[in-house]
């Protein structure tokens, strides 16, 4: 007792020499401060927990020992995969997954051996129509003034190395792609951090300098002059850490022995492209979102959320979960993979590669219950779309229903489970969010949604952050 009453006092003592009672009723005032401290009596078992807290990760504390049982992993509809990639430490999930998916269909269809895409060489060509994207934004908004909600979002995020898929469709619509051993990774391209700090502040100054520009009179046709210059410096830049993207190579397909299959032949990236890829990502693949705080069955279009000027903002269809699980169903069984995106960092269990809502018993741990459900955690910036993956495989019940799914990851094949990730059925239900389905597996009342026109959404809504 003398010991809360001693403690107690000293907390209102110090607010007292501090000048800081409270002033109006929303403060902490010391007589707040008593009772609330005074709440907390821990017993002894409380304080040995303490002690461990103290020292621990709280994770580790809260795992859930008696869900450490030895997982389960066999997949009732999985999709064959040669090779897990890596992303290293870069934002570019969302291009790895996009590339997974035309890897393990292109490996399928030409009984290829292990084989991946250069990643880097629309990595180059994603930065520089971004930083475009962004100097036409400050052109186009030039007359709005600098606290405009647009202008200011523009300089908040000039560019990022995240994505989404309607970013890889329109890169690869556009430039092509080539094989890894065209173009190979670098160290900015495998820590793109500290380039990309240096990026988005000479973007920002070169967005200054045209507004001071127009300030002082120029007009649109001065500007964009303006722009062009500084695009030179910007792939210059870029050419400096990544390479210079290659226009022609020459390159012959290996078996799973090895064997060259055929003569070398001499490609351009979007010869190559149409040979050995030839898919309309842009039109034949639908964009799929559960985000319960909308409406379902309407599609959604989101402002500036687009990789290119003349590119495509992402457009999706919101469904119920039910729904979205069918089509992704309907894809795994036929052997097609799909681009999925989730927030990887709930209930992640890293070292055995699991996603499921009873890892970690948080509740009993704190002794508060965590009680918000999906669509409050999205009002409240709590959860949303943080990483894409490329979804695999189903373990399916006696009556059809998922019991859990297995993605393949872009964090090497040391992470996780073999390089993928498991998650319960129930994980999949809290926090999934995108899927990207070909159309063939889409039924015709979701695809007649989109003939509707699109709710427009700004960019900085809270569910659109790009996938890292």
């Amino acid at each position: 007792m003398y010991k809360k009453i001693k403690i107690a006092s000293c907390l209102t003592a110090m607010f007292i020499a501090l000048g800081t009672t409270a002033q109006n009723s929303g403060g902490i005032s010391p007589e707040m401060l008593t009772e609330i401290a005074g709440s907390y009596q821990p017993t002894d078992s409380e304080k040995m927990l303490q002690n461990v807290m103290k020292s621990n990760n709280v994770n580790n504390v809260a795992l859930d020992r008696d869900n450490q049982i030895e997982m389960y992993t066999y997949f009732s509809n999985s999709v064959n995969s040669k090779g897990i990639t890596n992303q290293e430490s870069s934002g570019r999930c969302w291009l790895f997954t996009g590339m997974n998916v035309m890897r393990a269909k292109m490996i399928a269809e030409q009984k290829l051996g292990t084989f991946e895409f250069s990643q880097v060489y629309n990595f180059f060509y994603d930065q520089l129509e971004k930083s475009n994207l962004f100097l036409q934004g400050i052109i186009d908004t030039r007359k709005k003034p600098f606290d405009d909600r647009s202008v200011e979002w523009l300089f908040k995020n000039p560019l990022s190395d995240g994505g989404t898929f309607t970013g890889v469709a329109d890169l690869v619509a556009k430039y092509g792609v080539v094989p890894k051993s065209v173009m190979k990774e670098t160290y900015t391209s495998n820590n793109t951090s500290a380039f990309n700090s240096l990026l988005k502040r000479k973007l920002r100054e070169f967005g200054i300098r045209l507004r001071q520009a127009w300030d002082k009179g120029a007009k649109e046709k001065d500007l964009l002059q303006m722009k062009k210059e500084q695009l030179k410096v910007i792939y210059r830049m870029l050419a400096q850490v990544y390479g210079v993207p290659p226009t022609e190579f020459t390159w012959a397909p290996k078996d799973a022995d090895g064997k060259y299959r055929q003569e070398p032949r001499t490609y351009t990236p979007q010869s190559f492209y149409k040979e050995y890829i030839g898919w309309d990502l842009q039109n034949d693949y639908v964009m799929l979102m559960n985000d319960p705080t909308r409406p379902y069955w309407k599609s959604y279009e989101i402002e500036y959320d687009r990789h290119m000027h003349d590119g495509h903002n992402w457009l999706y269809v919101n469904l119920p979960l039910d729904d979205i699980k069918a089509m992704a169903i309907a894809s795994i069984k036929d052997s097609t993979m799909m681009y999925f995106s989730c927030d990887v960092g709930k209930f992640l269990d890293s070292k055995r590669g699991l996603l499921d809502i009873a890892n970690y018993d948080y509740e009993a741990l704190f002794g508060t219950e965590f009680g918000m459900n999906k669509r409050e955690r999205i009002m409240t910036y709590d959860s949303g779309s943080s990483h894409a993956m490329t979804l695999k495989a189903v373990d399916l019940d006696k009556d059809g229903k998922p019991v859990k799914w297995q993605v393949e990851n872009s964090w090497g094949a040391g992470s996780g489970f073999q390089g993928t990730i498991i998650m319960t059925d129930e994980w999949f239900d809290e926090y999934m969010f995108r899927l990207v389905v070909d159309k063939k597996y889409v039924p015709s009342e979701v695809l007649d949604v989109l003939k509707e026109k699109p709710t427009m959404l700004p960019a900085w809504d809270p569910m659109f952050t790009p996938e890292e």
